[in-house]
């Protein structure tokens, strides 16, 4: 694992995550044509190109290494991590109340969950 992407892309998903807080409070549904809507959706792309990248990373490294690392696990949770900002970005559009960014919250938080769960299991203490 990439320790300092890793960590960018714990900053990314709570720089996301509280920007959708915000959007929570003010109670503003995600609309994808207003521009606090491109602003969550941008933040969230560039998370995700960061998720992809920390994929493609985690295989590579997984397939070099002779750590004791479950590979099974570390990869379900390289792809499940793929999954999640998707899935909340169509949750939170379909929710046409102020809680659709409430889903993006909840989806960025498990995210910076996962990535610091994927660096638990790369140092062995799985």
């Amino acid at each position: 694992m990439v320790d300092v992407l890793a960590t960018g892309l714990i900053v990314s998903a709570f720089v996301v995550a509280v920007w959708a807080a915000l959007l929570v409070i003010v109670g503003r549904p995600v609309v994808i044509d207003k521009w606090h809507g491109l602003t969550l959706f941008g933040g969230a792309a560039v998370l995700e190109l960061g998720l992809l990248a920390q994929t493609v990373v985690g295989f590579v490294n997984l397939s070099g290494t002779d750590r004791q690392v479950d590979g099974l696990t570390f990869g379900g949770y390289l792809v499940g991590m793929l999954l999640i900002l998707p899935l909340a970005g169509f949750w939170s559009l379909a929710e046409r109340t102020r809680w659709g960014p409430a889903v993006m919250v909840v989806g960025c938080l498990a995210i910076a969950v996962l990535i610091v769960r994927l660096g638990q299991i790369w140092d062995g203490h799985a």
